[in-house]
């Protein structure tokens, strides 16, 4: 999964790596039945759950926003073998509204933000900060408990420590990596949530056979497109020592090693083989139109901008992939990535082709791939899938390979948003698809209209969009990984 996770998730990390010295805990315990809760402040509430701490509480009209650090065990199998601080937010609505459960499968926004499942059943949401992702991180950390069983179950304490709280429906989501641990958490929890929206969640089911992509790349957008995207980049590689010469400079100025991935060539060639992927993941037919039409006759600064822009030079550099380990350590273990070819360029111009996950990762951390966890995943949501719902971008690269449903899934739905890239959501189905997703989240957090009960095809969301608290980015990082 490519890379320039770093638009927004650059800005959340920035935002979010605040000290937690000095942290309010609660010193009282849980509240129980003896308390009238309907009278006890929702601050005082949550830092009744044991373990849970307050690093912030910030305003916004109509809600109370919380950072807070919950103590998790490292080990869910062996919970006496030591702790760490997990940063989650909780967007306090009303205890009588139902709960939506947001995970960005990377780090928390600590600035309110609100999901459209959150926006459409008009509740509360809480969030959650993938484990290992800083700063909720283990110290020391022990890599071989990052995977999927043990992010799924924070999910499942940070769920009954709250539910105790908030007692309504609950329904999970995710955009990309986000869809996938949604996905996840209901194949090992499957109890926990009354629904699943899974936004552009990849599904990798065999990590050798990626053919789904080359598949992709060979018809999306129109052939105009395609063929201006991958002269631009055919020619980043034709000329590689003159545009390296440019890197090079860049790469001081900045302060640029390249330790991690072993070279400042590789990196480059990186960078260029995730051109086109990035551009279909983040961009849309009508941007075509700012790609170089004659990519030979270009200048050297023009191709360099336009890969600069899409792919980003200082992806691939130790600065750049330090905050991602987390995610290149799952994609080498479990979640797979994906190996696309380029028929449009000579083999002459590509030295290491798209590479694995195991160059973006430290050597000092261990990887073993464990091929049979994605399949796992696939099997149960095809034959047990219950009120799941997964949304697609037609011109998502990410969407070559998505989950399916098969005969023992009992209401749930795939659903493709036409023209859309990585950021498709329900708002871009067509009307009768946006109904039916709409209509049954509604359901799904018992809060459906009695109008929409008797004319489904009349679901919209509940709350009025806001542009600050809804602005979409939140769902689903800019990167080239999902």
């Amino acid at each position: 999964m490519r890379k320039a996770l770093r638009w927004l998730l650059a800005l959340t990390v920035l935002i979010g790596t605040m000290s937690t010295a000095g942290a309010a805990t609660a010193a009282e315990p849980e509240a129980t039945g003896t308390t009238d809760s309907s009278t006890t402040d929702i601050k005082d509430r949550l830092l009744s759950i044991p373990g849970m701490s307050l690093v912030e509480e910030k305003p916004y009209t109509g809600y109370r926003f919380f950072v807070l650090n919950y103590t998790q065990p490292v080990d869910h199998r062996r919970p006496s073998k030591g702790t760490f601080q997990q940063r989650i937010t909780v967007l306090h609505k009303d205890v009588s509204r139902p709960t939506v459960f947001y995970t960005s499968g990377y780090n928390v926004s600590t600035t309110p933000r609100r999901s459209e499942p959150t926006q459409i059943v008009d509740g509360n949401q809480v969030s959650m900060e993938y484990r290992f992702f800083t700063p909720s991180r283990p110290e020391p950390a022990d890599w071989s408990k990052l995977d999927i069983w043990q992010a799924a179950s924070d999910q499942h304490r940070i769920f009954k420590a709250l539910k105790k709280i908030y007692s309504e429906n609950w329904i999970s989501t995710g955009g990309s990596k986000g869809g996938m641990t949604a996905t996840y958490y209901e194949r090992f929890y499957p109890r926990d949530m009354d629904g699943v929206v899974a936004y552009v969640a990849p599904n990798d089911v065999v990590n050798k056979e990626d053919s789904a992509y080359d598949r992709f790349f060979a018809k999306v957008g129109t052939e105009e497109c395609r063929d201006r995207l991958n002269g631009v980049q055919r020619e980043a590689l034709v000329r590689r020592e003159a545009l390296k010469k440019k890197y090079e400079a860049y790469a001081a100025e900045n302060d640029y090693t390249f330790d991690t991935i072993g070279s400042l060539d590789r990196a480059y060639e990186a960078v260029v083989l995730d051109y086109v992927w990035g551009f279909w993941q983040y961009s849309t037919l009508k941007d075509c139109d700012s790609i170089p039409a004659d990519a030979k006759n270009a200048t050297d600064d023009e191709i360099w901008t336009s890969i600069d822009t899409i792919s980003g030079f200082s992806f691939y550099t130790d600065q750049g992939l330090g905050q991602y380990t987390p995610y290149y350590y799952q994609a080498g273990t479990q979640l797979g990535a994906p190996t696309i070819h380029f028929p449009h360029i000579e083999k002459k111009y590509i030295r290491y082709g798209y590479q694995p996950p195991r160059n973006f990762v430290p050597r000092s951390i261990p990887m073993k791939f464990e091929p049979w966890a994605m399949r796992d995943v696939d099997t149960w949501v095809r034959h047990n899938a219950r009120q799941m719902l997964f949304v697609y971008g037609e011109n998502d690269p990410w969407g070559a390979e998505p989950f399916r449903l098969g005969h023992g899934a009992r209401d749930s739905y795939v659903l493709t948003a036409p023209g859309m890239n990585h950021g498709a959501n329900v708002a871009g189905l067509v009307p009768e698809d946006k109904a039916l997703a709409t209509a049954r989240i509604l359901d799904w957090a018992d809060v459906t209209p009695s109008a929409v009960q008797e004319n489904p095809a009349a679901a919209k969301p509940l709350a009025k969009f806001d542009a600050k608290l809804d602005k979409r980015g939140a769902e689903h990082e800019r990167t080239l990984r999902p």
